[in-house]
């Protein structure tokens, strides 16, 4: 697709994160060539220095500290693709996951999809391979978000009108942001398509939020599935799958 195919933005948070120039070479990287990559600093007091030799390659926007939600929000109001996709400062992308999914979300007239990812550890190994998410088809999808988060946020792509109709990811959601979205967009009837191939790596390393905040993450996590429960039930009963698990059976997999 190249140059003429619609234009991609890239939104990287970023926040006192040594990963970054990975993940900045990672998008820069892509085979898909109508790219626009935002890089937003949410008031760094490290490593911002890194991101200086990418001048003129990418756009740098700096802010207060606020999160990774607002960090979003800020990328996301400024994009000015088509498609906006999330890349955490400390993943990486495939070479081909902008041009796989911009194919097949313009073949479906998608609004939003999600691949399945790697895992790898501090030092960039592979720690797993393959992770697939549920597929919705079968209703698995829609029977994970029970009890869990089955879309990683590095593998998400949407399209920005997505975004103006949905609103922002929710501020005062520090961890789980990522869920509540997910929810708002399929409680307004919008079809979550994937794409079920690994094109991103997700790392997992001692400093991650998930690592650090792993309390706060699971009040925060229980918080947010009571918050939907009861229209997420209905929701799914509509559509002919079977009922919610019970609550002590959920996992937490929200991360930041």
């Amino acid at each position: 697709m190249g140059t003429s195919g619609p234009k991609v933005t890239i939104v990287i948070p970023f926040y006192n994160d040594p990963y970054v120039t990975e993940a900045v070479d990672s998008a820069l990287a892509q085979t898909y060539g109508n790219l626009e990559i935002i890089v937003v600093d949410d008031g760094s007091t490290m490593h911002a220095d890194k991101l200086k030799q990418y001048r003129g390659r990418i756009y740098y926007l700096g802010k207060a500290n606020g999160g990774t939600a607002s960090a979003l929000n800020h990328g996301f109001r400024y994009a000015s693709g088509k498609y906006i996709a999330w890349l955490s400062s400390d993943d990486r992308l495939y070479p081909l996951k902008v041009e796989r999914q911009v194919k097949e979300m313009e073949r479906r007239g998608a609004l939003i999809s999600h691949t399945g990812f790697d895992t790898i550890d501090g030092g960039g190994k592979l720690t797993e391979l393959e992770i697939i998410p549920p597929s919705s088809e079968s209703g698995d999808f829609y029977r994970a978000l029970q009890s869990s988060n089955p879309v990683n946020g590095c593998t998400v792509m949407m399209r920005k009108s997505l975004f103006d109709t949905i609103g922002n990811f929710d501020e005062q959601h520090p961890f789980t942001h990522d869920l509540d979205y997910w929810y708002r967009v399929l409680l307004a009837g919008i079809p979550f398509h994937l794409l079920a191939e690994p094109l991103s790596a997700y790392r997992w390393h001692d400093n991650m939020g998930t690592m650090r905040n792993r309390e706060a993450i699971e009040r925060e996590t229980a918080m947010t599935f009571a918050k939907y429960e009861k229209r997420w039930q209905a929701y799914i009963a509509r559509l002919g799958f079977m009922p919610p698990t019970r609550a002590n059976d959920r996992k937490i997999t929200s991360r930041m």
